[in-house]
């Protein structure tokens, strides 16, 4: 019942905001994937993002958070690295990386967040896989974000989606809602059980965020104290929408 009192039911007119917030996102993160290339360096990728969030007045909630404080407005996680990766002056991309970009944007009051992966060149049939998987998990789970439904649905189906294909999901690290904070109530994990938790009300906003791993679930933290990766040093994947629930179908936010 705590966790259902601090859930911000959004407004027509905030979810008009929160549109508009997605959408500079998207812009973001399609300026990014414009750039994957080998030789581009992880700081190019975070300056043309900052680039486009000044272009309109924006800036990432990423920058500063925490402790130790973000450094960057968005993470570059790089093949076994699954989140949080800081960008970096020195470091480049390669031929067959798989690359997840994260970001978030800052738009009068409220956030958008979403994420994507994707190959630099040629990359594997294993990797192929992985990001097919992975962002079908995403749209599994979205497709459970409907009035009357509940976060356990959604969990279900990401964590279904990601099963039958034959890889894992991970444990620790779950979807969240956002609006006026980046991180608000409820968590929605990657894994659980139908028909349990919260239920879903029409202007609930969460950003569902599928993380798949190759060869084991199990995951930790660099030296950095950011950057996660796999256990086993696997690929790893990551797709991310913010979503409303709506009287209707599930309203994707982080989209042109």
């Amino acid at each position: 019942m705590f966790f259902e009192r601090q859930v911000n039911l959004k407004t027509p007119a905030d979810l008009q905001i929160m549109r508009e917030a997605g959408r500079i996102n998207a812009m973001v993160l399609a300026r990014v994937k414009e750039l994957l290339q080998p030789g581009v360096t992880t700081a190019d990728l975070n300056a043309a993002a900052e680039e486009v969030l000044k272009s309109h007045g924006s800036v990432s909630p990423f920058k500063g958070y925490g402790r130790p404080p973000f450094p960057a407005s968005i993470t570059v996680s790089i093949n076994d690295e699954m989140v949080h990766g800081i960008p970096q002056p020195k470091r480049k991309l390669k031929e067959g990386d798989i690359v997840s970009i994260d970001c978030g944007t800052i738009h009068a009051g409220f956030v958008a967040d979403s994420a994507f992966t994707a190959g630099v060149g040629q990359i594997s049939p294993e990797a192929k896989h992985l990001l097919e998987v992975t962002e079908g998990a995403l749209y599994a789970g979205i497709d459970k974000m409907r009035k009357g439904k509940r976060t356990g649905d959604v969990s279900a189906a990401i964590q279904k989606y990601v099963e039958s294909n034959g890889l894992h999901v991970t444990r620790e690290y779950t979807g969240h809602g956002v609006g006026k904070g980046m991180h608000e109530a409820p968590q929605v994990p990657n894994v659980g059980i139908a028909g349990s938790g919260l239920l879903l009300k029409p202007g609930m906003t969460i950003a569902l965020e599928p993380m798949v791993l190759i060869g084991t679930h199990e995951t930790r933290v660099l030296p950095d104290q950011w950057t996660v990766v796999s256990a086993d040093g696997s690929l790893t994947a990551h797709f991310e929408h913010t979503v409303a629930v709506t009287e209707g179908e599930p309203l994707i936010l982080t989209v042109l």
